[in-house]
Parts: structure tokens; C-alpha cells; sequence
């Protein structure tokens, strides 16, 4: 269910605005996004597990308010990504 320090490590050279970017919100958002989809992908076997559901509805939310940011500050940096990590809206 959690991302593996590869796959983070090529989020973080992905999204990040230089080397060792781990603050800025894209990255962060980029993240959240790929444990969800790890998260959505367990509950398509495990359709009974509550208490992982309520941890995939923490990290929702905690994106949500990452991506409220982003709108504030810069919209289109928040629409490029969004459009890049797929996330509908």
C-alpha cells in the first residue's frame, strides 16, 4: 500500500522543481496521488478493510487542501497539474 523509496525518489526528480524538491506542493500532491491509486487498487481485493478506507480518506482530503493551495496562489499551475497527474476536477 505504500510507495517504494525508488518510485518516490522518481516523483520527487519528476515533479520537483530541482534537485532534492521535496516541499513544494507538486510534489507532494504527486505523492498522495500515486499511494490513492496504490490505496484504490488494494480495495478492489479487499473490499472489507474500514480502517485502511478511513487512511485513503485522510490522504484525499490532505491532497484536496494541497491542490486548494495551489489554485490560490497560481492557477495555472495548479491546472497543468492536475492535467498532468490525471486527477479530474
Amino acid at each position: 500500500m505504500s510507495i517504494t523509496p525508488e518510485r518516490k525518489q522518481a516523483l520527487i526528480k519528476e515533479h520537483g522543481a530541482k534537485a532534492g524538491d521535496t516541499g513544494s506542493p507538486e510534489v507532494q500532491v504527486a505523492i498522495l496521488t500515486e499511494r490513492i491509486t496504490n490505496l484504490t487498487d488494494h480495495f478492489k481485493t479487499h473490499v472489507k478493510d474500514n480502517h485502511s478506507r478511513r487512511g485513503l480518506l485522510k490522504l484525499v482530503s490532505q491532497r484536496r487542501q494541497l491542490l486548494d493551495y495551489v489554485k490560490r496562489r497560481d492557477e495555472p499551475r495548479y491546472k497543468a497539474l492536475i492535467e498532468r497527474l490525471g486527477i479530474r476536477r
